[in-house]
């Protein structure tokens, strides 16, 4: 079984910008929203003649390459994918014109098997998955976050659920930063894995602390 890690978080809060400290010879980059990165540099680190970057975002897709990393690349110890948002809003664009309810059925379900698929990945992978995040707000003023979905069946399987990480991350005062803990939001990580509410934006840290965690 792979290690899951799910980072939700408002655009600017620092999701992308957290995989600067992970080792590109290592890496396997899906860039599912097609912005590229945010450091200087990430150019050269990640590409297609590295063999360790791919932007696209239909979810056959990135299902195939996953499954073909965990298969055929041993050196590939950390796959991100950023962001899940970035797969459901463009094959909710492709079939925009179907007037059925096939359509929803579908992007449920493509969403639901590729965070599904990490259970039976090699225990060596790091699969990291990016998403948008969403804030509830209930009658009484009660505020809520949690990951944003396309499509009320995505809210029924709550895609939380699925990962024992879920990290948000958060930018104040010029610090950017991961809440493990729910604080009104569905963050959550191991019991005793961050005794801290907030950590730095670093996914080697979180992975390294994760693994060690697993290991004591």
């Amino acid at each position: 079984m792979a290690m899951g890690i799910l980072v939700i978080g408002e655009s600017g809060s620092g999701k992308t910008t957290s995989c600067r400290t992970l080792d590109p010879k290592t890496t396997y980059y899906i860039d599912a929203d097609r912005k590229g990165l945010c450091w200087k540099g990430w150019k050269k680190q990640y590409n297609e003649a590295n063999g360790n970057y791919l932007a696209v975002s239909k979810p056959d897709e990135v299902y195939d390459r996953v499954r073909l990393i965990n298969d055929k690349d041993a050196r590939i110890k950390t796959i991100v994918i950023d962001t899940l948002n970035g797969i459901m809003v463009d094959q909710e664009f492709r079939r925009m014109h179907e007037k059925n309810y096939d359509k929803w059925a579908d992007l449920a379900w493509s969403i639901y098997k590729l965070i599904g698929v990490i259970g039976n990945m090699r225990d060596d992978l790091n699969i990291v998955c990016m998403a948008h995040a969403q804030t509830d707000h209930d009658e009484n003023g009660f505020l809520f976050t949690r990951m944003k979905t396309s499509g009320r069946k995505l809210d029924k399987i709550v895609p939380e659920s699925k990962f024992t990480t879920v990290l948000l991350a958060k930018a104040s005062d010029g610090r950017y930063v991961f809440e493990t803990h729910a604080n009104h939001s569905t963050a959550k990580s191991p019991l005793g894995a961050f005794p801290e509410v907030e950590i730095p934006n670093d996914m080697k840290a979180v992975i390294d602390t994760l693994r060690k965690y697993e290991e004591d």
